[in-house]
């Protein structure tokens, strides 16, 4: 599965045009005066003006050799916060992965991710435009069980780690559903960002079919593009 096109709302979109545009540099591919959208390998990340606020946990995919290459990058230009004493990369055994975290300007927690199993590693130093695609977007619910089976059913994807009970997974290494709990796991790891069901909008690609993925109110809505 990928994450073709995924869509956010927040209500501090300047600072966030700023922050994906010039701290970090990613090439903007259409603005107005109430989204723009980003250039991120093969995915589109799209920031969408509201009056509300909502936070969200996503994930940027990165080759399998570059962690500490990008990590030193993004020092430079944002604080990668602290997971224990210090630690600042977090390892998934059953994942064959690690990752590193930092807060956008709208107070997300984004995420750099190498997946080893995928084996891009690149050969260049890294820059911004070595960046592969949105690898992940959080889907809060009180069911994963249930979700996980509609995702499922309407886009022919599989379970992929996890549990039932506080977080599961939906997808490929490519692009995932983060499926947590919110009754039972609070926080957004590795910070105290309380994890709620806040709406986004998606354009998935899984066995080459592009599906519409809308989440609004731990409602999904799910059609073929």
């Amino acid at each position: 599965m990928r994450i073709k096109e995924l869509s956010l709302f927040t209500k501090t979109l300047e600072l966030e045009k700023i922050f994906y545009s010039e701290t970090l540099g990613f090439k903007i591919l259409k603005e107005t005066d109430h989204s723009f959208t980003l250039k991120i390998g093969w995915s589109r990340l799209t920031f969408m003006k509201s009056d509300e606020e909502f936070k969200y946990h996503y994930c940027f995919l990165i080759p399998s050799n570059k962690l500490e290459e990008a990590m030193a990058w993004i020092k430079k230009r944002v604080t990668v916060l602290d997971i224990d004493k210090g630690r600042e990369i977090q390892h998934f055994e059953s994942w064959n992965a690690d990752s590193f975290y930092f807060f956008d300007a709208s107070g997300n927690v984004a995420e750099f991710i190498v997946r080893y199993d995928l084996k891009n590693q690149m050969d260049n130093p890294f820059s911004i435009e070595d960046v592969i695609c949105v690898n992940e977007i959080g889907v809060p619910t009180t069911s994963i069980k249930n979700t996980n089976s509609l995702i499922e059913k309407e886009i022919n994807s599989c379970f992929w780690k996890g549990n039932t009970q506080y977080f599961g997974t939906n997808g490929t290494q490519e692009g995932l559903f983060l499926l947590p709990n919110y009754k039972t796991r609070a926080h957004w790891f590795p910070t105290d960002l309380p994890i709620t069901p806040s709406p986004f909008k998606a354009i998935v690609e899984n066995h080459n079919i592009l599906y519409d993925f809308e989440f609004t109110k731990e409602v999904i809505k799910i059609k073929k593009n």
